[in-house]
């Protein structure tokens, strides 16, 4: 579990302090899907970068339980950036290199390419793939770190409709079978809803609500329940922004 508690961020910007996140108290169970949604700029990539330890927060801190070592986070961008000198199993297993025997990374590597679909292109470039390929690579180099905790920020934005609905698919059957904790940014609430147990929803830097989807997996985009949920979520997400205001307790 880990668990947010007053996390806020600032930057200096022209001589002036924007806020770019605010009040944040959120917990994020073991072996949960979350999914941030909301408007550009609300805040959601940085509390991403938070979470990953690429960022410090302003204020506020990050609590977990004590365990015996670093917490392993996987971390999935909106672009694969696959190193274009390496092949495919290279770039799935450069994380580990000089961490593990090379036997066990070669294991890894094998099953994380397994579980992916892409055994077959174990040798094959970057420039050989296709866009949906590519993000499959990165996937499959965050996986093979065997993550508690998977951090994915747009992952599917760029990829054409079919490829990206394949690769939603795909990725809750991964977490299914290995349950870590994932958080899930997007800014389309129609995918927050397909992927995510509950969507968190972000306005100007603040978690302004919640949404529990008690939906079965896989999930159709066309069920009436699920669009019930969109309707809901959007509604919220399109009211004024300057009206956003933090939910009075932490949500958990």
């Amino acid at each position: 579990m880990l668990e947010l508690v007053g996390i806020g961020r600032r930057y200096r910007v022209d001589g002036g302090e924007v806020r770019a996140l605010a009040d944040i108290d959120l917990v994020l169970p073991k072996g949960s899907f979350t999914a941030l949604v909301g408007r550009s700029g609300c805040g959601k990539t940085t509390l991403l970068r938070i979470l990953a330890g690429l960022e410090s927060p302003s204020e506020g801190e990050i609590r977990r339980p004590a365990q015996a070592g670093p917490l392993r986070i996987g971390v999935v961008f909106q672009e694969a950036r696959l190193m274009p000198w390496l092949d495919v199993r290279g770039n799935v297993g450069f994380g580990l290199h000089g961490r593990l025997p090379r036997h066990e990374t070669a294991a890894r590597c094998t099953a994380a390419l397994d579980l992916v679909g892409l055994s077959a292109f174990a040798g094959a470039m970057p420039g050989q793939l296709s866009g949906g390929m590519a993000q499959r690579v990165a996937i499959a180099r965050a996986l093979v770190l065997e993550p508690e905790v998977l951090l994915l920020d747009e992952p599917f934005a760029a990829l054409d409709a079919f490829t990206r609905r394949a690769m939603q698919n795909e990725l809750v059957g991964i977490w299914q079978r290995r349950k870590p904790t994932v958080v899930f940014v997007t800014h389309d609430v129609e995918e927050a809803v397909l992927l995510g147990e509950r969507v968190l929803e972000m306005q100007a830097g603040r978690i302004v609500g919640r949404e529990n989807i008690e939906l079965p997996y896989p999930r159709d985009p066309t069920a009436p329940e699920a669009n019930r949920y969109r309707r809901t979520i959007l509604a919220r997400l399109m009211a004024d922004p300057a009206a956003a205001r933090p939910e009075p307790a932490a949500l958990s």
